[in-house]
């Protein structure tokens, strides 16, 4: 239940951000704060990221107290990489070098990709122990802030550089009023230990650094094209549907690769692959119907949410951003974790190296697409390569897919989508909306019971008796 709350919260703040500040900055201002925060994103990937992998997959209760230097290695690890960046950083604004972004947007998107990597880093931590109350805290107390924060700036200045700021304070201001407190076990460097997790986690971040990579490249060239309002529209589409997405892929990663590794740990890495095979069956089983009914509900969303400058232009590249940025959360919730559990992760690279020759090689087709809705199409082709070709390796590698948790994923959510779909437009927005959810909700639930997708029966029965009061079984 901790989970499924932070992921409803979160997923309401993250919506709430995006659609707040586009419809206080516009369209072209939008677009410009979009390009920066794709911008943050492949600093923190390409920097920070490998931090976090290493905390999840190496730390725990056990190892902060036995191997101290674990922790005291990642901790200084990231104080030297967060120096290097601020110096690198500092150099570059110094230089006067053209990036195509005003000075002080430059500097607040790596001062998001900074302090979000520090952010992630720590709620890595919490999760790794299993501190679930923690990294509850954490996550909503920096949803809140950050919403307050950014939409405070947004409204004031109507300035991207004002709202990025804002996010860069919201991580920092958490970690400062959530402190953890008690004694940290005291350990020393070990570069040993460094050069391990290098190892392990360099390759990820590699294929990471490349899918963040598409839509800043995309953005870009969008906004070249086309300006920056049509790079606007094409943005508010991705950070919707990354949102959902992220929020959804996050919450059951967090708490579903923990169970992989402390299977490994426990009874052998037979039983980590096992835990790998039934979570990626877990992953789908959510990321498929959010999929199919985010497209159901678009135009009742649309209505009620979305600001009137960006309607009608942002529906052509929704209906490309959700199933891209669905494979993504695949490929890195579901598929991801297969080769991370063996320690085996070049296959990782090869399938984003695929992703982005194909995002390339439509982009830069003739005739050069433009539009919100062709460059979507675009992105589409180069997170679905990524997909194939990383599915293909799992299954050369003799992975345990969950073929029949995934069949009947698909065969549920599409009975969902088919049985709403053409009453998309029946209601007036608000009571259309909600009883689109709740019927969505309503017909995919009672086919995973009945179908038991994922072991849903396994998991949902005991909850339900818990929810209901015995005096009305």
């Amino acid at each position: 239940m901790t989970f499924v709350a932070i992921f409803l919260v979160n997923a309401a703040l993250s919506f709430a951000l995006s659609l707040v500040v586009a419809h206080l900055v516009g369209p072209a201002a939008f677009g410009r704060y979009a390009v920066a925060l794709a911008a943050s994103v492949v600093i923190n990937t390409a920097l920070f990221e490998w931090l976090r992998l290493s905390t999840t997959r190496f730390y725990s209760e056990r190892v902060r107290s036995e191997a101290p230097a674990v922790g005291a290695t990642l901790d200084i690890a990231y104080a030297t990489t967060a120096a290097t960046v601020t110096a690198a950083t500092a150099l570059l604004l110094v230089s006067g070098a053209d990036l195509g972004l005003p000075a002080g947007l430059l500097a607040a998107s790596a001062a998001v990709g900074l302090s979000v990597g520090l952010f992630d880093y720590r709620t890595a931590q919490a999760r790794a122990r299993f501190l679930d109350r923690r990294y509850a805290a954490l996550l909503l107390a920096r949803g809140g802030l950050a919403f307050a924060l950014s939409t405070g700036a947004a409204w004031l200045w109507r300035d991207p550089t004002a709202v990025l700021g804002g996010s860069a304070m919201a991580a920092v201001l958490t970690l400062a009023l959530l402190r953890e407190r008690g004694r940290t076990p005291h350990g020393r460097f070990d570069r040993a230990l460094l050069a391990r997790f290098a190892r392990y986690a360099l390759p990820l971040v590699a294929a990471s650094a490349v899918y963040q990579l598409l839509p800043l490249l995309n953005r870009s060239v969008l906004a070249a094209r086309s300006g920056f309002a049509e790079a606007g529209y094409f943005s508010l589409a991705g950070e919707i549907a990354v949102r959902l997405f992220q929020n959804l892929g996050s919450a059951l990663d967090l708490a579903l690769f923990q169970l992989a590794v402390r299977a490994e740990e426990r009874d052998g890495a037979a039983a980590g692959e096992r835990q790998t095979g039934r979570n990626l069956g877990m992953v789908a089983a959510v990321l498929l119907p959010s999929a199919i009914g985010l497209c159901v509900v678009w135009p009742n969303f649309e209505a009620i949410f979305v600001p009137s400058e960006f309607r009608g232009a942002v529906a052509a590249p929704m209906m490309f951003a959700v199933p891209a940025f669905a494979a993504y959360a695949l490929v890195q919730y579901g598929l991801n974790p297969i080769f991370q559990i063996r320690h085996r992760t070049a296959p990782v690279i090869a399938a984003a190296l695929a992703a982005l020759a194909a995002n390339l090689a439509f982009l830069f087709a003739w005739p050069a697409p433009a539009g919100a809705g062709p460059i979507a199409a675009v992105q589409l082709a180069g997170f679905g390569a990524g997909l194939a070709v990383l599915a293909a390796l799992a299954i050369a590698s003799r992975a345990l897919v969950p073929w029949r948790d995934l069949a009947l994923s698909a065969a549920a959510a599409s009975a969902m989508g088919a049985a709403l779909w053409p009453w998309r437009d029946a209601l007036p927005p608000v009571p259309g909306l909600a009883a689109q959810v709740a019927a969505g909700m309503a017909i995919y639930g009672a086919l995973a019971l009945l179908l038991d997708i994922a072991g849903a029966r396994s998991t949902l029965l005991p909850l339900s008796r818990r929810w209901i009061p015995a005096s009305n079984r």
